[in-house]
């Protein structure tokens, strides 16, 4: 898999080439900030595109207009931005549209290393990452503005956040030690009560969630 990194702190930056590498990705370009991403995109047309929200010159949000470009005129390449912060606005125009593909981590995710490459491995296959913190806020802040997610019950709560998370049936019933049925009931249970069309595509499913928990927390 071919890996684009795009990170301002160079001992970071190089970190990520370090661990992605020793894991079996190829770092075909590590950059500094988001021109020099666009261009390294452009030249080697990377599977993978892993950059900080926040870079030069002004560091506020140059990673995450770079990300969206790029998934704008290049929707077949995964994007995965990492962040210090919890942003609901930079994980709703993230996901914009489509929640397949797509990746929004905080930096401490890195740490656990198994788990960050899996999350990059899940979401160069088409599948979605977002950070358990990322989900949290997204739910809570629904909940504050919104009755109907306060009004599921706390193990439907549960399987939303995971949901959210991107994933899937059976990964649930395993982490909540309940069976895939059990989980298809609670899912049936949840898309009923946010009047949420129920379909057997995962990735229209997270968007649908995301897109509800936006509009709740508005």
């Amino acid at each position: 898999m071919r890996v684009v990194i795009a990170e301002d702190e160079t001992l970071l930056r190089q970190g990520l080439r370090l661990l992605l590498e020793a894991g079996g990705f190829e770092v075909v370009a590590a950059v500094p900030d988001a021109e020099l991403l666009l261009e390294a995109v452009e030249e080697h047309r990377p599977d993978l595109v892993i950059t900080d929200i926040r870079m030069p010159p002004l560091h506020r949000d140059e990673g995450l207009r770079a990300a969206l470009r790029i998934r704008h005129e290049h929707p077949d390449i995964a994007i995965v931005v990492l962040s210090q912060y919890v942003q609901r606005r930079y994980a709703i125009e993230l996901l914009g549209g489509r929640a397949a593909s797509v990746g929004y981590l905080l930096k401490q995710r890195i740490a656990d290393v198994g788990a960050f490459r899996a999350d990059l491995r899940r979401v160069s296959e088409g599948g979605t990452a977002l950070d358990p913190e990322v989900v949290a806020v997204l739910i809570s802040r629904a909940g504050r503005g919104d009755g109907v997610v306060r009004g599921l019950t706390r193990r439907q709560q549960e399987v939303l956040a995971y949901m959210a998370e991107g994933r899937s049936n059976a990964w649930i019933g395993q982490r909540l030690v309940l069976t895939e049925k059990a989980i298809v009931q609670h899912t049936s249970g949840i898309y009923d009560a946010l009047g949420l069309p129920v379909t057997p595509d995962d990735h229209r499913r997270v968007l649908a969630v995301i897109r509800y928990l936006d509009g709740a927390a508005d």
